[in-house]
Order: structure tokens, then C-alpha cells, then sequence
């Protein structure tokens, strides 16, 4: 808009009218939701009798109970699991798949091929897999020698096999983004860093890295917010058992909720969830993204 040039009516209300339609999804799937999670949260209600107000006592009974407890452990356990090896496994994997090779170009192939298949029908396969009579995994165990594992039917080992499942998936989709990032870096560098005689450890933390750092951020957030909302693997797998040693936050949520019709405890564990998702995003963005190398 040329300067002296009065604004129409028109001019004024088109960037409200372009970003009303965003907005109103918005509210309507975001922050609707949200506020009345947290309404519900102060409420005891059964989906049959009225809600009743009742304050702070749903959140005094879930961090009483045990298992919400145990709940917050396993989901923080998983998530620590799930950022930091899969995360670290996805950028040394995408910094071996740097050469254009037959053998690099096949492995790329490959190892997208888990995340484009249905989360049910991985968890459903992987359950036979891992199954402790006839499973695929303690038939090869045996076929070397090895004792057969109780995988997802013991304490000791369902946890890691869930996280196994959930890194076998989601490896191939984050090592191809990060394998992006790494063919985006100038070339120009690397051969700087050549003749310099620079070795391989000092071109990763000095050159790689930092070029790659904005996609590494990215999946940081999302990976953590995904490793929080876990749930069909749990409750293919294992149904939060044995016990309660799979039991994550959103499958409390849900036994609470469909199972034992109590809602407000359900809302109370929700905030909870969204709160620590929330304080994990900012304290991200504080503390790392100064950090992020923007080029």
C-alpha cells in the first residue's frame, strides 16, 4: 500500500476474515477442549449423574494412587527412552546414509517402510513376534544357543520391548529428515574443513551438528509431545501390564474414562499430561533454542 493511499474498509478486515477459518478450527478442536478438561478436572461425574463440583480432590486421589504414580514414571521413562536413543540412533544412521551407495539408497528404502504401515498392525505383528511360547524373536534366541525372554509378559522386560516397537517404527522417519538436513549442508564447508585437516569427530561437532541443529529441535518437540501421547502399542501389546509396568499416562487416562466411567479423574490426569507437556516445551525453547544454528 503506497504511503497517502487511504485504506478501504475492506483492506482493513481482509487479514482478520484470511485467518478466521484457522483460528476457528482452532478454538474449536484446541482450546475448547482444553478449557473444558480443566473444568471437568474440579468435577466428579459418571457420565450419568450430574457433575459435581469437588475442587482439588481429583488430583489429591490420582498422586495418592499408586498407579498414577507409577503412570507419570513409565511414560517419563519411555519418553527419555524414545528422544534420546531414538534420536541418537536416527542422526548417526543418517550421517552413515551421507553416500549416494546402492547399499545407502536400499537402506533408505527400508527403513521408511515401518512408519507408512498402520501403528495397529505393528503392534498386532509385533505381539506374535515377541510372543514367550512360539514367537519369532526366542525361536531365533534358541536357534543360538540363547534362553528364550518372556518379553512383554514379564516386569523386567515389557517396558523395553515397547520401546523396542516404537523405535523400530519411528527410526526410519526421523533418520530420512535428518538425512535431508545433512545433503542441505554446503559442500563448501566440508571441504574447508579438509583442508584443514580436520578429523571426523571435529566435522560432526563443528560442521554437522550445528548445520542440522534446526530439524534436530523440531523433532525434539515433536518426538516428546508423540512419546507422551503413547497408547495403541500400550494397549495392543500389553494393556499396561504386566501389572502395571507398561501403564502410561494416557492409558490411566483412558481406564478412567471408558473403563471406570470416572471422568473427572480422567480430566484430572489430562491436565496433568498437557501441563507437563507444556512446562517440557518451554523449558525446550528456553534453554536450546538459542543454541539452534539458523543459516
Amino acid at each position: 500500500m503506497h504511503e497517502g493511499v487511504k485504506k478501504t474498509r475492506w483492506d482493513i478486515i481482509r487479514p482478520y476474515v484470511f485467518i478466521f477459518p484457522a483460528m476457528f478450527f482452532i478454538f474449536l478442536f484446541v482450546v475448547y477442549p482444553s478449557i473444558d478438561l480443566i473444568i471437568r478436572s474440579f468435577q466428579e461425574w459418571n457420565l450419568i449423574a450430574a457433575p459435581k463440583w469437588v475442587g482439588l480432590e481429583n488430583y489429591k486421589y490420582n498422586f495418592g494412587k499408586r498407579e498414577f504414580v507409577e503412570s507419570i514414571r513409565n511414560t517419563a521413562i519411555y519418553a527419555v527412552c524414545m528422544v534420546g536413543i531414538g534420536m541418537t540412533l536416527s542422526t548417526l544412521l543418517a550421517v552413515w546414509l551421507k553416500n549416494n551407495t546402492w547399499l545407502n539408497n536400499l537402506t533408505r528404502n527400508v527403513m521408511f517402510m515401518p512408519h507408512v504401515i498402520s501403528l495397529l498392525s505393528v503392534a498386532m505383528v509385533w505381539t506374535w513376534i515377541m510372543n514367550k511360547d512360539n514367537g519369532l524373536l526366542n525361536t531365533v534366541l534358541n536357534i543360538f544357543g540363547l534362553p528364550s525372554l518372556k518379553w512383554i509378559d514379564s516386569r523386567d522386560t515389557a517396558m523395553m520391548s515397547v520401546i523396542i516397537v516404537a523405535l523400530w517404527k519411528a527410526l526410519g522417519y526421523n533418520t530420512l529428515l535428518i538425512h535431508a538436513a545433512i545433503q542441505n549442508i554446503p559442500s563448501e564447508l566440508y571441504e574447508a574443513a579438509d583442508l584443514d585437516n580436520a578429523n571426523r569427530r571435529s566435522v560432526f561437532f563443528k560442521i554437522t551438528l550445528p548445520m542440522i541443529s534446526p530439524q534436530l529441535f523440531t523433532l525434539l518437540i515433536t518426538n516428546t509431545i508423540g512419546s507422551f501421547k503413547v497408547f495403541e502399542t500400550i494397549r495392543i501389546m500389553t494393556k499396561g501390564g504386566p501389572g502395571s509396568a507398561t501403564q502410561v499416562l494416557v492409558y490411566y487416562i483412558y481406564k478412567q474414562a471408558f473403563q471406570l466411567n470416572k471422568i473427572g479423574l480422567a480430566a484430572a490426569a489430562g491436565v496433568v499430561l498437557m501441563a507437563i507437556v507444556g512446562v517440557l516445551t518451554i523449558v525446550y525453547f528456553v534453554v536450546l533454542s538459542k543454541k539452534v544454528h539458523y543459516q
